[in-house]
């Protein structure tokens, strides 16, 4: 499978060219574990550098040895203060701007903000400014892995390499689900249909989609461009002109597209935060004859009582990778597993080091994918 290392590579992931330099941009010690993987699989120690917050809560980065004419990876994991986590990246990667490396990559597999990359009424597009603060700090090219919306790549005037966890996931459910045969993905809804088809398929299992939910947060019902003009600037356009108005959507009743009685429900999707709807999904599918429910997501957000609203649900497991750190949640709610994924990214920075082609870690990936 994609995600076994094959024998080469396994010779090979220690050898590196040098001039290269790891750095954790983290001054949550728990949000360290990721580089610590990634270092020790690449053979490599960690850089020194110091990352703190001075009493007035301002960031402070000192660099603790030479970047000159080196290629800086700065591996930044997001911790619950998503805005300190931000700014200590931009001013990590503008340190070693000013202090002539050869190039700045950040190593960032959970990409902040990047459920705001639509306008929605009279708000912005954040993850277009936080792209944009990105490439002025300095940084040079972008490792990430599942970004919310692959379009969010084009705010980056850098190369952007957008990994994929689905193999590690699809790894899990083969090697963890010893009856997976009998499952069934679903995606909890018609937004998440691509995803669950392409797992899908690649397991060869049937799809079931859930239809009628209540009115996500991310709905174009929401979007400012849909706003009608006012009374009087119509009038003032021309007195009979009248503009088609769209006709209001009407949710029907909950229903599921896919047999899934007697079966193991699989709800995969790329983020698990506000547990509300993937709760609603457990329960519709316990309804419909599921005897077994697992939860697939690449980035474990898990905010608030997150864990103990899964402890105490119809869901019987929760997995997601170590993207984001959760030992906390883990310790809440056994429910929740994780799935290692440093072993991709250590690769994809052994690649961009050496000068390599990134395109053994896209293979079999589709444009839909």
């Amino acid at each position: 499978m994609f995600c076994v290392t094959p024998p080469e590579l396994e010779t090979k992931m220690n050898i590196t060219k040098g001039g290269l330099v790891l750095f954790s941009a983290n001054s949550n010690s728990s949000c360290m574990e990721l580089s610590k993987k990634i270092a020790e699989r690449l053979g490599v120690e960690m850089g020194k550098v110091q990352v703190y917050q001075e009493p007035n809560r301002e960031t402070r980065v000192q660099i603790q040895e030479s970047v000159r004419g080196k290629d800086v990876f700065i591996i930044q994991t997001v911790s619950k203060d998503v805005n300190t986590t931000i700014m200590e990246l931009l001013i990590m990667v503008y340190a070693c701007k000013t202090s002539c490396a050869k190039s700045i990559i950040g190593v960032i597999p959970y990409f902040p903000y990047s459920k705001q990359c639509k306008m929605r009424k009279r708000g912005s597009i954040v993850s277009k400014l936080l792209a944009s603060m990105m490439c002025k700090a300095g940084l040079t090219h972008l490792i990430t892995m599942d970004l919310h919306q692959k379009e969010i790549q084009g705010f980056f005037n850098i190369p952007v390499d957008n990994l994929r966890a689905s193999p590690f996931l699809l790894q899990y459910i083969q090697e963890e689900i010893p009856d997976y045969r009998n499952a069934v993905i679903v995606a909890k809804s018609p937004a998440s249909a691509k995803r669950a088809q392409s797992f899908a398929e690649r397991l060869r299992l049937g799809i079931a989609v859930i239809h009628g939910e209540a009115q996500d947060a991310e709905s174009d019902l929401v979007d400012g461009r849909h706003s009608p003009p006012m009374g009087r600037s119509v009038a003032a356009i021309h007195p009979s002109l009248e503009i088609p108005m769209l006709i209001p959507k009407e949710k029907p009743p909950i229903t599921v597209v896919g047999d899934v009685g007697g079966r193991i429900a699989i709800i995969v999707d790329d983020i698990i935060d506000d547990v509300d709807s993937f709760l609603a999904a457990a329960e519709t599918l316990k309804e419909r004859g599921a005897y077994k429910i697992f939860v697939m997501a690449t980035h474990g957000l898990l905010s608030s009582d997150a864990p103990r609203r899964i402890e105490e649900s119809a869901i019987d497991e929760v997995v997601v990778t170590n993207t984001i750190p959760h030992e906390v949640q883990k310790l809440q709610c056994p429910k929740i597993k994780t799935v290692d994924i440093s072993m991709i990214l250590s690769e994809a920075i052994r690649r961009i080091h050496n000068g390599e082609s990134m395109s053994y870690l896209f293979r079999n990936i589709g444009l839909d994918d």
